[in-house]
């Protein structure tokens, strides 16, 4: 039988801890819904009553859902971020008088992504890395090993490509004025396409973690 020490099982409680902030920060599996009810009920309402309903309606269902995190005492910081990102999109579709436009932050802001990923390879601060590790306290050790940054690399690289993609498939729908199809395409190309990158993102912190343990740039775990 295996015996757990005190030091691993402390070990364990904080890592449990962690992965639930992460969760209730992200807004669990209700905040997955949420996201994309907004964009949804915009789609549906525009159609029906035009660009003010649709636009009317987003925002109700963003403040809607707010409210109802802050009544139930749950975490409401992925609701405010909604509610200011339904806003600004709102924003500029009323001032343009287009509905197509309600997504136009959301296209440019996947290509930004996608070049910001690209160019964080070129000069050798893959995000995927420096971002994981700034967060979980583990500096930048892991630049020290080629193959570790490799790894980060890939992972950052699959962000890119995945950003890239919801950039030209959302900005030929935005082209072709294909409202209804961009809003299946930003709640369909969001957070599976996120669910799959932080799989290359997971993968890359493993086989990073374990190249840096077996050269001796971090300290294996306690048996």
């Amino acid at each position: 039988m295996q015996i757990t020490s005190p030091q691993e099982t402390a070990t364990a409680v904080q890592t449990a801890d962690r992965k639930k902030s992460a969760l209730d920060q992200a807004g669990g599996v209700k905040g997955v819904v949420y996201s994309a009810l907004p964009a949804l009920v915009f789609v549906v309402a525009n159609s029906a009553g035009g660009l003010k309903v649709g636009i009317l309606a987003a925002l109700l269902v963003a403040c809607g859902i707010a409210v109802q995190r802050l009544m139930r005492r749950e975490s409401i910081q992925p609701a405010l971020g909604g509610v200011f990102g339904v806003a600004i999109a709102a924003g500029v579709s009323w001032y343009t008088g287009s509905a197509k436009d309600f997504f136009l932050i959301g296209i440019w802001a996947s290509l930004a992504g996608a070049v910001a990923f690209v160019l964080s390879v070129a000069l050798r601060w893959p995000l995927a890395g420096l971002i994981w590790n700034s967060t979980t306290g583990k500096g930048t050790v892991w630049r020290a090993d080629k193959r570790s940054r490799i790894y980060y690399d890939v992972a950052t690289l699959v962000l890119a490509a995945l950003f890239g993609a919801r950039f030209a498939v959302q900005q030929y729908l935005y082209q072709a004025d294909e409202v209804g199809s961009l809003g299946f395409a930003k709640i369909a190309m969001g957070y599976p396409l996120l669910a799959v990158g932080l799989l290359a993102v997971a993968w890359a912190v493993r086989a990073s973690d374990n190249r840096l343990k077996a050269v001796g740039l971090l300290p294996t775990e306690q048996t």
